[in-house]
């Protein structure tokens, strides 16, 4: 697989990760439209460009589980929480914490494990 596709697959996974959290967070506050799920994205699509910065620099195949995806996930949740406790002057609450990092976790390692599997 290209790194061109991995690239994409991985943004794909994140964009999709920040719509879902857009559908259950969706309130006045946080309205479910375009430019509130590009706010919710660009953090995490941030820490995948860097968590890619790593693999290439570290010449792992970002296509792996391990350690290419595992890096590219590390790096994307630490900077999207990071941007995001930034961004609201606060230490993201534990739940946030968990359930950001689980989702992320199987939906950027998810689709390696799939097409390690079928391709």
């Amino acid at each position: 697989m290209s790194n061109s596709k991995v690239l994409a697959a991985d943004v794909a996974s994140i964009l999709a990760f920040a719509l879902l959290a857009r559908v259950a967070h969706n309130s006045p506050e946080l309205p479910l439209n375009f430019v509130g799920w590009l706010d919710t994205a660009w953090p995490f699509v941030t820490g995948i460009i860097l968590g890619w910065i790593l693999n290439l620099a570290a010449k792992w195949k970002p296509e792996q589980v391990t350690p290419g995806g595992v890096a590219v996930w590390l790096v994307t949740v630490v900077t999207g929480l990071g941007i995001w406790g930034i961004r609201h002057a606060a230490f993201p609450h534990w739940s946030f914490i968990v359930v950001a990092s689980s989702m992320s976790a199987l939906f950027l390692l998810g689709w390696r494990a799939v097409a390690k599997r079928f391709l």
